[in-house]
Formats: structure tokens, C-alpha cells, sequence
């Protein structure tokens, strides 16, 4: 499998992960902070996709994003990585970007390690959203990549 093959396969989990997060989230009684941590996975991803665009970021990294605001994120953001991943080719993957992070300090990255760490992220944070759920009385989706994979979820191949 390519590389640029695989990055898709991780972000068609990532999709796959974040509507299981967007319909878990429905129920009365959802913590407040699942939905944050929600909204920020999703600004996130689309911040990461706009310096990648070489774009004017769209939301604040911490949003306040009603339940809908979040599902209509969820909703589109996938085909925009898509989009941008078809036309970024493997050799694309090790070009450098620049960028100014959240505190306004310039950096560059390889465009596959910006990649790498929008996924890594956005578990990260869905790994918290369980926790809140699971406190607060919820059985919280199962949101591993292995599990999508054995599920047949995610393609095991491309």
C-alpha cells in the first residue's frame, strides 16, 4: 500500500470515528465537555486543512458549537480530505508547509506529519469524550481503529 494510499485509509477511519462520536452525543444528559472537546476535534481538522490550503482559519481553536453546528462538521469535512488528499499525490506527502500555530510562532512540516498528527489528535480527544461519557453513565462508542478494520468498517485494504 503507498503511503498517500494509507493517510487515506487513516482519515476514512477518522470520519467513520467522528459519526460514531456525532450520534453518541445526541442523548440528554451529555456532558457539556464531550460536545467541546467534539467541536474542537472539528475545528481542529478543518484549521489543520486551511494551513495546509494556505487559508485564513475559519473557527477558533476552541469553538462553541451547538450539537448541530458539530454534525454539519462532521458532515462536510470529510469530502474536503478527501479532496485535498486525491490531489496531493505521494509526492506531495514530504513537501513542507509553513505555518503559525495557535500562539502566533511560525513553524514548518512535512505535509505527512500534519497529517499523521490531525488523526492522532482527533483520537486523542475522542479518547476524553469516552471518558466524560463513561462518568456520566454512558456507554461510550468504540471508536479503536483496530475494531473499524475488524468490523469491516475501514478497508483492511486499498
Amino acid at each position: 500500500m503507498s503511503m498517500i494510499a494509507h493517510i487515506q485509509r487513516l482519515f476514512a477511519y477518522d470520519d467513520w470515528a467522528n459519526q460514531e462520536i456525532a450520534s453518541s452525543i445526541q442523548h440528554p444528559g451529555t456532558p457539556p465537555r464531550s460536545v467541546k472537546l467534539f467541536a474542537h476535534i472539528l475545528s481542529a481538522e478543518r484549521l489543520w486543512l486551511e494551513r495546509l490550503l494556505l487559508q485564513r482559519q475559519t473557527y477558533p481553536v476552541w469553538p462553541d458549537f451547538t450539537l448541530q453546528q458539530c454534525k454539519l462538521e462532521a458532515e462536510e469535512l470529510p469530502g474536503r480530505w478527501r479532496a485535498y488528499l486525491a490531489g496531493l499525490g505521494e509526492e506531495g506527502l514530504s513537501q513542507s508547509v509553513a505555518y503559525k500555530n495557535s500562539k502566533g510562532e511560525s513553524w514548518s512540516s512535512q505535509k505527512q506529519d500534519v497529517l499523521m498528527h490531525v488523526v492522532m489528535h482527533s483520537a486523542y480527544h475522542r479518547g476524553q469524550i469516552a471518558a466524560d461519557m463513561r462518568a456520566a453513565g454512558f456507554a461510550p462508542p468504540y471508536t479503536d481503529f483496530i475494531h473499524a478494520v475488524r468490523q469491516g468498517l475501514v478497508e483492511s485494504r486499498l
